[in-house]
């Protein structure tokens, strides 16, 4: 409405006061299943009025193309705010948290049904906190598609070849790693992992990278790997850069004389497999990681690679799981992994991916994976 200012006959405008919405309302609680593994990670599914039924017939709410599923297999149903999920007379069942329902039961929030192959987790979100979490879903994806697109392609032939696995966790964290010929017989690579997890720290280790790649560090000899993180640990302190350090796997090696030049800083032991994988040999030492201290002084060691072997480096978001159990992976834990058997037809870095897949719990990583393979010929 209009009101006029007595004084200066100025024009004011006045809105009409709007009851504010009760806090109930703008903050509505809905009900969802979330597919953590199966055919559409990610999927989410409100449960609301009408249940949701799961199974492979088109006539259900949600059709999963999954041979172990019913045509018409579970029921999930909202009643009287409660969540309730039953199995429908399925061949294969449907279990929640690891156990086969046999009556129907009653969700609590993080419960994770299993039906088939697929793992959908419940939870309550707000309406709000949903389009919050897909708004970060689509910065962190490009985040990380910047970060995929600078990772090196795989080398299949010549003194040493390489594959790798990159993927990245629902956060994102600060994985990144490269490697280079610096001239015909010396072959550069390393491995970083950034503290914390969001775009920021996968910036941050984008920005490293690119000094490496650059070799934008003066004065430098990029064949010692003490040099290289003592001008790294220089650079990057954590005060100057949001409080984020992180952790460093470089090697250099020379083909001609088999010599392999190494460091660490902060980031757990590499392993060299030879080709009889009878063992995995630790190669790194103690050290600070980078960021921490100004003026840290870093250690070189060097070993001889005998023709055939490979070596691993690799973050600790390859080890750093919980099981399907709920018991916690350490690197005693993984490192069996590296000297079994191989899979016709899969690569390594799958086959390691995988192993570490079937053993955790349904769902996306807590961390990033990354596993760097250089074979030696």
């Amino acid at each position: 409405m209009l009101t006029e200012n007595e004084e200066d006959g100025q024009t004011i405008f006045i809105s009409p006061t709007t009851p504010a919405a009760p806090l109930q309302a703008l903050e509505e609680v809905v009900h969802f299943l979330v597919m953590l593994q199966g055919a559409e990670p990610g999927k989410r599914v409100e449960i609301g009025a009408e249940p949701v039924t799961i199974g492979r017939d088109a006539k259900q709410s949600l059709v999963l193309a999954d041979s172990e599923l019913s045509r018409r297999h579970a029921r999930v149903s909202l009643i009287n705010g409660e969540v309730m999920a039953e199995d429908l007379g399925s061949t294969n069942g449907t279990f929640v948290e690891g156990q086969r329902l046999a009556t129907p039961v009653r969700l609590r929030e993080g419960h994770i049904l299993r039906i088939g192959s697929q793992f959908l987790k419940y939870e309550r979100r707000s309406r709000r906190d949903v389009q919050k979490a897909k708004e970060l879903d689509r910065d962190l994806r490009r985040a990380s598609d910047y970060v995929h697109a600078l990772l090196p392609a795989p080398i299949t032939s010549g003194p040493v070849r390489t594959e790798w696995r990159f993927v990245p966790s629902t956060q994102l964290a600060g994985d990144a790693f490269g490697y280079y010929w610096l001239d015909a017989d010396t072959f550069v690579f390393y491995l970083l992992d950034v503290s914390g997890h969001g775009a920021g720290s996968a910036m941050h280790s984008v920005a490293v990278m690119n000094v490496l790649r650059q070799r934008a560090l003066p004065g430098v000899d990029f064949t010692d790997p003490s040099q290289v993180f003592a001008s790294l640990n220089d650079r990057y302190q954590m005060a100057d850069h949001n409080g984020l350090m992180f952790t460093m796997w470089y090697g250099v090696y020379r083909p001609a004389e088999r010599k392999l030049t190494y460091g660490t800083a902060g980031h757990h032991a590499a392993y060299l497999v030879p080709p009889a994988r009878h063992e995995a040999q630790p190669l790194g030492m103690s050290a600070l990681m980078i960021g921490a201290i100004p003026g840290v002084t870093y250690e070189t060691e060097h070993t001889t690679v005998p023709p055939g072997s490979v070596l691993h480096v690799f973050s600790d978001g390859v080890f750093e799981i919980v099981t399907k159990d709920e018991q916690r992976w350490d690197l005693e834990d993984f490192l069996p992994r590296l000297v079994d058997p191989p899979i016709a037809g899969t690569p390594e870095p799958e086959r390691l991916y995988r192993a570490v897949i079937q053993a955790a719990r349904p769902g996306p990583l807590n961390d990033d994976f990354s596993l760097l393979m250089l074979t030696f010929e």
